[in-house]
């Protein structure tokens, strides 16, 4: 009797919360997990996070796996998924992307395109800014994820959950009118939770 083979059931991830609340982390384990399942695995991360390492993907804690880094979502075309236009695949099973609130809308459309054919794909990015603003494009993806985990962080003042990133410029909560972009750690960055969260007019 002939085998049948059914068709891979692709699928979207989003891994979302503020800073600190262990995003990178739960991606590196979701991708050993399905390294060990015998899967294909690549990761990417955004040549704009260059905080601990220029290619790896490396949490606050200093744990990291490897990963190339791109600035444009079409660059991953070369390596994974289906070519732009093409029906050509290629073998990868699974995708992953860390700090995905950088790569703008494209992502979304990269995302349902690769599911759709069949890839599993992780996102690790901030939900919001540091306005308490959606961060483009995680809110569109966090919608049209097939899964969705929302972590939190501690508060570094009253010790609730947080669920913001509160920025520092000279040691002052950051102007709403900042710039939405600011690559930094814990001498830029905490978390907080909504009531102790500050952003100045």
């Amino acid at each position: 009797m002939k085998e049948i083979k059914l068709p891979k059931k692709g699928i979207i991830e989003v891994i979302t919360g503020g800073m600190f609340s262990g995003k990178s982390t739960e991606l590196i384990r979701i991708a050993n997990k399905a390294k060990e399942e015998g899967l294909k695995v690549i990761l990417f991360k955004h040549k704009k996070d260059a905080r601990y390492n220029d290619n790896n993907i490396v949490t606050h804690d200093k744990e990291s796996i490897k990963a190339i880094a791109i600035k444009e979502i079409e660059e991953i075309y070369q390596f994974t998924a289906i070519e732009a236009n093409t029906n050509d695949k290629k073998e990868v099973d699974v995708i992953c992307i860390d700090e995905a609130q950088f790569f703008g809308d494209p992502l979304v459309r990269f995302c349902e395109m690769n599911a759709n054919v069949g890839k599993r794909i992780i996102v690790a990015g901030l939900d919001m800014d540091f306005r308490g603003e959606p961060f483009a494009p995680m809110h569109i993806l966090m919608a049209k994820a097939d899964k969705l985990k929302k972590l939190n962080a501690i508060c570094s003042k009253c010790g609730a959950k947080a669920s913001r990133s509160q920025r520092f410029v000279r040691g002052r909560p950051a102007k709403y009118s900042d710039p939405i972009v600011l690559v930094g750690g814990q001498e830029s960055y905490e978390p907080r939770c909504r009531n102790c969260h500050q952003v100045e007019e």
